[in-house]
């Protein structure tokens, strides 16, 4: 029976009203099947999308394999896991919802006609831990950009390289996380212009882990072709520590085989339990190491994605327009927590008692800088992210590439700076001064190569004779020379 609107609760008119208001959910027809998103203010975003089979089982240390179709309608996924990972605090949130079905993206774009500039993020979280969870929620996209978050293998399901593994593929092993990575761009350049994207304007982009494994992917012979662009914040191929050889790595998978009683068995390692893999995974252990809290951030030259040393793959790779940076200052021991004739001595070699004199680690009168932080912070800044930057950009615009670098140093509360701290500016709202973010630099760049744009400071390109950068902070934007002089001369790690 028909009733009189006016005589309807008026809690019920406004959720009538809000429905009557919302858009149809939208839905794209992708190689593998048709998918649904989700109305947002000015955006569509769909989650949850499959781009490889689900790497479990027989599947574990393999090359992502095809998607399987599906009929009907896959719907909007909020809540797709996150890739299997061990808790380290730090990602609760991603470790309770995590599984090995795990190899989806979100897209996020202003419309699904057109033919926007991509822009592909690749989380970061050490190669071990985090989620592109939540990333499609940014409005970069009100700038005329669509937006893509991918999901890879961690830990020991993405990068343990395993001999019986490499007996399969002919002597290569490891890497299977930037083989996801690989694979997602794939799917991008087949599917995102239908979502509003042009394949042939991808940029990727990444933090910590994340930018480590773009520079990567700049440097794989796999990956070429599937992206024009990459931007890397605090993060190079091998974060200033030597690239792992395979035979050096191939132990570390001997070392799981020991743990979980397989024999050295590829197929016994693929029927072991889950958390039985997770377990074993704290327990695996590189001695070069200062901390095994990077075992999956030192680079394998698998023989697969890295057929040689990454320096040399970026030597011979396309001259592609790259923005390289880090953060004033990172993460580091604590105060007094650094065992300086080791650390030094590892890091520095014959140069140990010129760095030391650099830090001032003898000097009774020393005082901590305020922006750079005690001398600890100093210098695995240096060492980790700012020098290898350096390093970085010198190789890449020495060949001719075009490159951007800054220095950020920003943060909401007015202190000092941190690790990852620049997220917030690329894909949030914060300003680091005045009617100035980092997102519309980036922005710029991923429509058109060059980050300058009308109404922003100018930006210097990189060459290596000046070594120009640009240092973002409350100041603004300011144009400087070489970096950390004379310290970073003295290393030479990427």
């Amino acid at each position: 029976m028909e009733r009189d609107a006016a005589a309807l609760p008026q809690v019920m008119l406004a959720a009538l009203a809000l429905l009557l208001a919302a858009p149809d959910a939208p839905q794209v027809s992708t190689s593998d099947g048709i998918v649904a998103g989700s109305a947002m203010p000015g955006a569509s975003i769909f989650r949850g999308i499959p781009f490889a089979a689900p790497p479990t089982g027989d599947l574990r240390w393999k090359a992502p394999q095809p998607v399987t179709p599906w009929q009907g309608v896959r719907a909007d996924k909020p809540d797709a896991p996150a890739c299997l990972q061990n808790d380290y605090g730090w990602n609760r949130g991603d470790y309770l919802r995590s599984a090995e079905d795990c190899l989806t993206l979100d897209v996020r774009t202003p419309d699904v006609a057109g033919k926007r500039p991509v822009m592909v993020w690749i989380h970061g979280g050490s190669n071990r831990a985090g989620s592109a969870r939540g990333t499609v929620q940014s409005r970069i996209t009100d700038q005329g950009v669509v937006l893509v978050a991918v999901q890879y293998r961690l830990g020991i399901f993405g990068f343990l390289p395993h001999r019986g593994a490499a007996a399969e593929t002919a002597g290569t092993a490891g890497n299977y996380g930037l083989m996801d990575q690989i694979a997602a761009l794939k799917w991008v350049r087949a599917n995102i212009a239908k979502f509003g994207g042009d394949p042939a304007n991808v940029t990727i982009f990444g933090e910590t882990a994340g930018s480590q494994d773009a520079s990567l992917l700049l440097a794989a012979p796999q990956a070429r072709g599937l992206f024009a662009k990459a931007i890397l914040e605090s993060g190079t191929p091998g974060f200033g520590m030597p690239f792992r050889p395979l035979a050096e790595a191939l132990a570390i998978g001997d070392q799981a085989d020991k743990l979980l009683d397989t024999g050295g068995s590829i197929a016994e390692l693929r029927k072991r339990p889950a958390q039985a893999l997770l377990a074993a995974d704290l327990k695996l252990a590189d001695a070069s190491l200062f901390t095994n809290d990077y075992l999956w951030l030192r680079t394998t030259i698998d023989g697969a994605v890295l057929p040689r040393s990454p320096r040399d793959l970026l030597a011979m790779a396309p001259k592609r327009p790259v923005i390289i940076g880090s953060n004033r200052a990172e993460f580091g021991p604590g105060p007094g927590e650094a065992d300086w004739p080791v650390v030094l001595a590892k890091t520095f070699g014959t140069n140990a008692a010129r760095a030391r004199a650099f830090y001032r680690l003898d000097d009774p009168a020393r005082t901590d800088d305020p922006r750079l932080g005690p001398p600890e912070l100093e210098y695995s800044t240096d060492w980790i992210f700012r020098c290898p930057a350096g390093r970085l950009a010198d190789l890449l615009a020495g060949k001719g590439a075009p490159v951007w670098r800054y220095e950020f140093d920003a943060a909401r509360d007015g202190g000092r700076t941190s690790h990852a701290a620049e997220i917030d500016y690329v894909l949030g709202t914060a300003h680091f001064a005045p009617d100035l973010q980092l997102q519309d630099y980036w922005v710029g760049f991923a429509k058109t190569g060059d980050p300058n744009r009308a109404g922003l400071p100018p930006w210097p390109r990189f060459d290596p004779q000046g070594q120009r950068h640009v240092l973002f902070d409350a100041a603004g934007v300011t144009p400087g020379g070489k970096l950390r002089e004379p310290i970073c001369s003295m290393l030479e790690a990427l």
